[in-house]
């Protein structure tokens, strides 16, 4: 017999509607540390298990405005600062040329800042995730639909998840081991 710590519990659906009116009933429930795997996007999944608007353009903004004042903060300091040349009369700094440089970082910085941002926010990269031992969960990538509880949810016991997820139309519904 294993001594192995429970992740959580495992259930199967068949069709994309049934996974969705599940989702709907287990955040109505109150669990809040749990995942759904599905083969494709569904569309409306987002707001059936209730998750709110992505972080990630948060750190996009940042990355992108890191740029455009590094940017423009730099061409001052090496024009206007640093190495001051007149050259025709023209003032030691003007943000009309220094906006194509500032334009490229703030793009530059932007992309590096969503990617960023994905990865820290999806606690990438994960190379492993207790759903692997499973051994239909392959499926999910082909035609199956699955729902995952995690044991750290304050609202997990196994008796009561186990019946829930039965009535709500879960198949082979089965504990993971970590």
């Amino acid at each position: 017999m294993s001594q192995e710590k429970k992740y959580g519990l495992i259930a199967e659906f068949e069709t994309p509607g049934a996974v969705m009116h599940a989702a709907e009933k287990v955040r109505d429930e109150g669990f809040k540390h749990w995942d759904v795997i599905t083969p494709f996007p569904v569309h409306g999944m987002d707001q059936a298990m209730g998750l709110n608007r992505s972080r990630v353009p948060l750190f996009t903004l940042v990355g992108g405005a890191i740029g455009f004042f590094g940017g423009m903060l730099m061409i001052w300091y090496m024009n206007a600062y640093d190495y001051p040349i007149v050259v025709g009369g023209k003032p030691m700094f003007s943000p009309m040329y220094a906006f194509p440089v500032s334009y490229e970082l703030t793009i530059l910085l932007a992309a590096f800042g969503t990617i960023i941002g994905m990865f820290l926010l999806n606690r990438l990269p994960m190379h492993y995730h207790p759903a692997m031992k499973h051994e239909a969960v392959a499926r999910a990538s082909d035609d199956r639909f699955y729902i995952i509880i995690e044991s750290t949810d304050p609202r997990f016991e196994v008796k009561t998840a186990t019946t829930m997820l039965k009535e709500i139309g879960g198949q082979n519904v089965t504990q993971l081991e970590d």
